[in-house]
């Protein structure tokens, strides 16, 4: 193992030191007081179980707490503020730093740094490496668990305490960043989620409960098979992909990368005879899925020369329809419930072009819905912005980020 990582802050030089994780922080189990004495529990001492640990990078407050009786007759620690909760079983590896002293049931070995030798948040930051090796060296029938003794005995390699904090606050200044734009993008969904329950007619009500200024028209209700053409998708599954050659939607990207408008498409195969390409401006639908809840959603092919893959129901609408209100429409309120219930299959649910036909749809008039696809769309925009920020993954530990 290199003694020295490939890139430093500036006035480092100093190789970095293998040490053992028991020789620079204190490893300690965890215990649960009896639950059939009421007065170990309901205390105001923080007791926190794994299924708390892992979403949070910081942990103050636990959802089960005991008293003081209740840790002094029990196993359980009470751990200083800076300890790592590490969970030892059933999901090995999750970590959270306590903000505030608190103890842990059995199902941990946290790990608390001398701070002499070992900075909290570096040691945060190496919560994959951590992980991999609770999981290498676990053992058990039931199930698999790290020992302290174990935990003790893990080699680390490690800079001077300065170095560490130095590493500590940068990897820290990323994470906050990551979690202020999760805070945004959470924010900007709540947000859509909510105009879009407003903007479109609720409960067979024929005008929404909100409008853009100006707009005062009744929304009319016509056949969707009035007003749309229908096809379908043909060929191709996941194995004809291929690195590059002709773009390619496939039905699994409305599961897995569900966009109302889809204007970017990274997926390509080898063109075959007989295949269905985009003339620009398609609303696809899928025909299966797992659950009603999978197919009744759309999206728009925005762009020419796209391949529709097979299991797409294909609508192109006339003059008195714009296709992203067509898609917002079918994705949300009356028109997915109705669709929801047109959805036919047990093991997996079918929706036939026949079944879209039938749906009734209520529209306005056709400036209206340019406001309100145009509405979303920025919304969309803004969402993918905060998306694609660098880390958004996760965060220095489970977004990837890892220290040699």
């Amino acid at each position: 193992m290199a003694n020295k990582p490939r890139i430093r802050f500036r006035g480092f030089t100093e190789d970095w030191e293998q040490r053992k994780l028991g020789d620079v922080a204190i490893i300690t189990g965890g215990g649960t007081p009896s639950t059939n004495v009421p007065e170990y529990w309901n205390g105001d001492i923080d007791w926190y179980s794994p299924v708390e640990i892992g979403k949070n990078r910081y942990v103050s407050k636990s959802t089960r707490k005991i008293t003081k009786l209740g840790l002094e007759k029990s196993s359980a620690k009470l751990l200083p503020i800076g300890t790592v909760l590490f969970t030892s079983r059933a999901g090995i590896g999750n970590t959270a730093i306590l903000q505030a002293e608190g103890c842990t049931n059995q199902g941990f070995q946290s790990i608390t740094p001398d701070s002499k030798e070992l900075d909290t948040y570096f040691l945060y930051t190496m919560t994959p490496r951590l992980k991999r090796y609770g999981e290498v060296t676990g053992a058990g029938s039931t199930f698999v668990e790290v020992s302290g003794k174990q935990m003790e005995k893990m080699s680390l390699v490690l800079p001077s305490l300065e170095e560490q904090k130095q590493i500590g606050r940068f990897f820290r200044t990323i994470d906050d960043s990551i979690t202020l734009h999760q805070c945004k993008l959470k924010k900007l969904n709540l947000a859509k989620k909510s105009l879009l329950q407003k903007l479109f007619p609720r409960n067979g009500s024929q005008i929404p409960g909100v409008r853009f200024k100006g707009f005062t028209d009744a929304w009319e209700q016509r056949k969707l098979g009035d007003i749309a053409t229908f096809s379908k998708g043909n060929g191709y599954s996941k194995s004809d992909l291929a690195p590059s050659g002709d773009p390619i939607i496939l039905y699994g990207r409305l599961y897995t990368n569900y966009e109302t408008t889809i204007r970017n498409v990274d997926t390509f195969v080898e063109l075959k005879d007989k295949s269905v390409i985009s003339q620009g401006d398609e609303v696809i639908v899928p025909a299966s899925g797992e659950t009603v809840e999978d197919i009744s959603r759309a999206s728009v092919v925005k762009d020419q020369g796209v391949i529709i893959g097979g299991d797409l129901n294909v609508i192109k609408v006339n003059h008195l329809l714009d296709p992203t209100f067509l898609a917002l429409t079918i994705s949300n309120g009356e028109q997915q419930k109705e669709l929801s219930k047109r959805a036919q299959g047990k093991s997996v649910v079918h929706l036939h072009n026949s079944d879209l036909q039938e749906v009734n749809l209520t529209f306005p008039l056709l400036n209206e819905q340019k406001e309100i696809s145009t509405l979303f769309e920025k919304m969309d925009s803004i969402i993918t912005l905060h998306q694609q920020e660098p880390f958004l993954c996760g965060n220095s530990v489970n977004g990837g980020v890892e220290l040699c």
